[in-house]
């Protein structure tokens, strides 16, 4: 049935309205366009904080266009209610439809209210919740049947057809003289059937001359699939009902529907959408005697339609069904082309036809490539296996250098009905169609290809990752806990579940039956769910944990919010655990809500493919695209044994936000070619985007529940490419190794190339706004989350969307999604430990060089430089206000001057002298990979834990000795060494007087000429303030 799209707009209230009535106060309307239409709320009177609660619907035409068009929210003045100035403007907002969400994901939200120039002034917000939703149109209503008591003809004499014909035909035409009745409905339509047979009544049969009765195909079979659909109108207009014309028969186009037997020399050519259909080709007693041909124009090789990879020419067989066949089984097909043969399933009986429908790809760019098509039609026996391929039941032959070649835009071609041979005179029709093709072919992603092996697992698909929600559950208290328990203090808790995941509060310990905990429980939940929120309340008692009451709350039922605003807490009544029984056990206070306002993290931070909120009225429009190539893999390792013979079966794997893809598998082979092409909108450009390639078992067809059927894909390698670091609308095409960490150490795996671009899609300052936003959603500064709370989060997340795509067809493996999302990250590793402290010590080794070159400066090792600083610290002590401009252009020389040697071309990869995968010792590596808890021997956990102790007692004194120059630091004025306090007071108070006295440059000159002085008036002992420091206490004595 029709549907019409309707927006919802529900006003909710405003705050702190600007007053401009005159007597301190406003009477405020809303007013809202949308799609050319205009409505508004009723006015409230003397209100700076009104509250509307009001609903306000409109249409929308075409379904799509609601998320491109603009909802403008205005406030009014009531000039009707008190005095008020010419300008009755209280604000307005702007808001774009791609922010809108269907009906259930709405949730309040307050919009700043904004000018609409300069000159006006406006102040408050405005709360909203907006949403759509589609609404099923009834349909439109029959005509009454003419009166029973109306005359009858004089005669009911039967009429021959053709009179009768006639007479429908010549009575077809009188219902328009009805149009003053219709004039009275304009938004009703007559009837489908009515309007259809008057405006297709004389083309309703196509001529039948020469045709067999059994030959001609009926209305219903032709076209395969059911009318269009309705589109949806506006409010003004209503869906026109379906032509009649879809269930017609096609025109007779070449051999489609005719039985007169013609000969396939003379086969008139059908022609669809300028592309020629091939001839078949005429039975020949040796089918050896087909010799290559040289090509045609039409198998020219032209520019690729995919940029960023190669184009791969396939040859495409379509097979849609066949009539007439001589069995009453289920045929199958069999299709030789080149070295590839290929059996289809069986086909599907429906009203005199066999029905296949099926899409077949050869590769048809081998140099073996056969110049002969053969599409053979065979009825099996019952047990095929054992009586072989059965009865031929005929066959059509293509010369493949007469197929033409399609790249799209170009039309699909037509399907054609063509004559078996090879059976007698009558053998059946076929209906099929064949071209040659590339990737970009839309028939390419659910075609059976050659180089996966015919099998269904293995084809490319897009999968999505589930909307995943956080759910806050803030336990507040209980009442009425201890009606049956005995006075003494008891400590309960409540225990929080949502699926697998469980939380509990801290204990709270009550005599009167009160209890209070005002804990925060998180929990991550996934869209559509219709799990529960079960919460109990336990006694823990020295002996055994009491069950008191469970409370069971649908996620339905649940807040959503957007934003910090506080929600409402709500009493629940605790039930007894025994369902049988209905008895109250007390009650609790909640305040539950889904927050939208945060990103639910199923990656690391520092790797993150997307930080949106997860409400879609927070998102932001995107900045534009990103293209990825995945072309092939070289070299690859065979990573199982197949028939006593080395194997691979790679396919791709790339993940950037919510959406993964997902390559073909390529059968048993080491040089894999994909040459797919993906797209993903950009939101953020500091986002990374992973590519991983991984070995499949499916491809072998194993059966389910088999021991090779729960084998896990191993993984190859995976490449992770920061988009920043990309140009715009540059294409960086290059070869990546795949590397493994083994425990045995590191292993390269092979290489993939991958080709990938960044496209813009707004001005480059909109860019440069997108670096100064913060990374995270505004919930994640205004409500942080804890450290531990998020690897507690992120954990679950990634099970949540490991259990989703791993339930998809086919599914992507629960080991994939780990690794694509690295949910190891965080383990502990002896090398990762060596390798942060060698990256800090890289970014020391600046700072530590900047001294060094101060230090050499005032020894005077390099004189000309050491004047040239003195000359340069002069200057910037007497013009201070050079000192900032000065660093500037410093900075701006040094970044200029590193851009000579900036990546050119190839994109930072994995580092293997960064990640010490070369050095690192391997019993490190082995502790790298162990399991918690360990299962190592006991000899090997002892050492393990001894060299631990060890690195330990490292950082424990190095930690000491900075709490130690901290501590010093505050001796200075605690009196904890009251001489050593007392000098240093003392001084202080004699410089202060000596700088109230001296001009500030005077004493920074000096003290720069004393800092720089010549060796030859330096002592080579430490200086006198360096000592005082050292000699200062510090808490370090105090420790036992």
């Amino acid at each position: 049935m029709a549907t019409v799209r309707k927006l919802i707009v529900e006003v909710v209230e405003a705050r702190n309205l600007l007053p401009i009535d005159g007597n301190g106060t406003s009477s405020p309307y809303v007013q809202i366009d949308f799609y050319g239409r205009r409505k508004r709320t009723r006015t409230k009177i003397r209100d700076l904080n009104p509250t509307w609660n009001e609903l306000l619907e409109f249409n929308v035409d075409k379904p799509s266009e609601v998320f491109g068009d603009m909802l403008e929210v205005d406030i009014y003045h009531d000039r009707s209610h008190g005095q008020t100035r010419k300008n009755n403007f209280l604000g307005r907002i702007r808001l774009n439809s791609t922010q809108f969400v269907r009906k259930g994901e709405e949730a309040l939200m307050y919009f700043p209210l904004e000018k609409k120039n300069i000159f006006y002034w406006v102040r408050g917000d405005i709360g909203l919740k907006i949403y759509f939703v589609d609404e099923v149109v009834p349909p439109p209503t029959q005509p009454s049947p003419p009166p029973v008591d109306s005359p009858a003809p004089p005669e009911n004499e039967p009429k021959p057809p053709s009179e009768a014909n006639g007479n429908e035909e010549s009575a077809a035409p009188p219902p328009e003289p009805t149009a003053p009745a219709d004039a009275q409905k304009p938004n009703e339509e007559p009837p489908a059937d009515a309007k259809g047979a008057s405006n297709l009544a004389p083309e309703a049969e196509p001529p039948t001359e020469n045709v067999a009765p059994d030959q001609v195909e009926k209305p219903t079979e032709v076209s395969e699939s059911e009318p269009p659909q309705p589109s949806e109108k506006n409010e003004d207009q209503t869906d026109q009902p379906p032509l009649k014309e879809c269930k017609q028969p096609y025109p007779q186009i070449g051999m489609m529907a005719t039985s007169v037997p013609i000969s396939p020399d003379s086969a008139p050519e059908a022609s669809f959408s300028k592309i020629s259909c091939p001839k078949p080709i005429k039975m020949t007693m040796g089918r050896e005697k087909f010799t290559a041909l040289d090509p045609t124009e039409s198998m020219k090789i032209e520019p690729p339609s995919f940029e960023l990879v190669e184009k791969m020419h396939y040859l495409f067989v379509r097979v849609v069904k066949a009539r007439s066949l001589p069995t009453n089984g289920n045929p199958v097909l069999e299709i030789l082309a080149s070295s590839h043969h290929v059996r289809s399933k069986p086909a599907r009986k429906t009203d005199h036809l066999f029905v296949w429908n099926q899409t077949f790809a050869f590769g048809h760019d081998a140099p073996d490539s056969s110049s002969l098509l053969e599409v053979s039609v065979w009825d099996p026996p019952p047990n095929s296996e054992k009586h072989g391929r059965g009865t031929f039941l005929g066959w059509v032959g293509f010369d493949v250098t007469e197929i033409p070649l399609r790249d799209p835009p170009d039309s699909p071609l037509a399907t054609q009905w063509y004559r078996l041979e090879g059976k007698g005179p009558h053998s059946g029709d076929l209906m099929l169609a064949t071209w040659v093709g590339t990737q970009a072919d839309e028939a390419f992603p659910d075609a059976c290809k050659t180089d996966m092996a015919y099998n269904v697992n293995s084809q490319a698909k897009v999968y999505q990752s589930p909307k995943l929600w956080y759910l806050r559950a803030t336990v507040l208290d209980a009442q009425d806990i201890l009606p049956l328990m005995a006075s003494k203090e008891s400590s309960f808790q409540v225990r929080a579940q949502l699926g697998l995941q469980i939380s509990k509060t801290k204990l709270s310990v009550s005599r009167n039956g009160t209890l209070s905990w005002n804990e925060d429980l998180m929990f991550v939940a996934a869209e559509p769910s219709n799990d529960r929120l079960v919460l109990t309340l336990e006694n823990r008692q020295p002996k055994a944990t009491v069950i008191i009451g469970v409370v069971r709350i649908p996620l339905t039922a649940i807040e959503r919010r957007v934003d910090d605003r506080p929600i409402s807490s709500t009493w629940f009544s605790f039930e007894d655990p025994d369902k049988e029984k209905r008895m109250y056990k007390g009650r609790v206070q909640l305040r539950l809500c889904f927050d939208g306002g945060y990103h639910v993290m199923d990656e690391a931070t520092h790797v993150c493919s997307d930080y949106r909120p997860t409400a879609r009225q927070l998102w932001k429009p995107p900045i534009g695209k990103v293209e990825l190539g995945i072309i092939s893999c070289k070299n690859l390792t065979p990573m199982k044994t197949v028939s006593g013979k080395g194997s691979t079966d790679a396919y791709c794997v790339a993940k950037y936000g919510s959406k993964w893809v997902r390559t073909r598998t390529v059968f048993d082979s080491l040089d894999p070619k994909w040459n797919e092409q993906y797209t993903w909108q950009v939101y953020d450009p500091c986002t990374v985007l992973t590519i991983g390639v991984f070995d499949s078992w499916a491809v072998h067809g194993m059966e389910e529940g088999s021991k090779e059927s729960t084998r896990p894909d191993f993984c190859i390698g995976k490449v992770r490419v920061r988009l920043s670091t990309l140009q715009i609308s540059k294409v960086y095409r290059s070869k990546y190794p795949l590397l493994v960490l083994y425990n045995s150490g590191m292993k390269q795996m092979g290489e993939v190339e991958i080709a990938i671009r960044f496209a813009r899609a707004v001005p480059r300052m909109d860019i440069v706004h997108v670096y100064s936003q913060p990374l995270l959603p505004l919930m994640h500064h205004i409500k942080p989350l804890g450290m531990d709370q998020q690897d507690m989060l992120r954990n679950t997340t990634v099970k949540i969307v490991a259990e989703h795509l791993s339930r998809s067809e086919p599914p992507l493996r629960r080991e994939v999604v780990f690794y694509m999302l690295d949910a190891d990250t965080h383990a502990f590793s002896m090398r990762k430990l060596r390798v942060n402290w060698f990256r800090i010590a890289n970014v020391i080794t600046g700072f530590i060089d900047i001294a060094r070159w101060i230090n050499d400066t005032r020894l005077w090792k390099n004189p000309t430089s050491t004047i040239l600083v003195h000359a340069l610290f002069v200057m910037l002590v007497w013009f201070p206000e050079l000192i900032v401009p000065t660093l500037a252009f410093y900075v701006f020389v040094v970044g200029g001057w590193n851009y000579r040697f900036r990546a050119r071309d190839s994109l930072p990869h994995f580092d293997t002298q960064i990640s010490l995968v070369d050095t690192v010792d391997r019993d490190e590596l082995d502790e790298e990979f162990d399991t918690v808890p360990c299962n190592r021997p006991n000899e090997v956990v002892s050492a393990r834990y001894d060299k631990l102790r060890i690195i330990g007692a490292r950082v424990q004194r190095a930690l000491g000795d900075i709490a130690t120059q901290g501590e010093r630091a505050q001796a200075l004025v605690t009196w904890r060494d009251p001489r050593a306090s007392g000098i240093f007071v003392g001084l202080c108070f004699v410089v202060a007087m000596i700088l109230y006295m001296v001009p500030s440059k005077m004493v920074a000159m000096a003290f720069g000429f004393y800092y720089f002085r010549h060796p030859l008036f330096r002592n080579r002992m430490p200086s006198p303030a360096l000592n005082f420091f050292r000699r200062l206490p510090s808490l370090a004595d105090r420790i036992i």
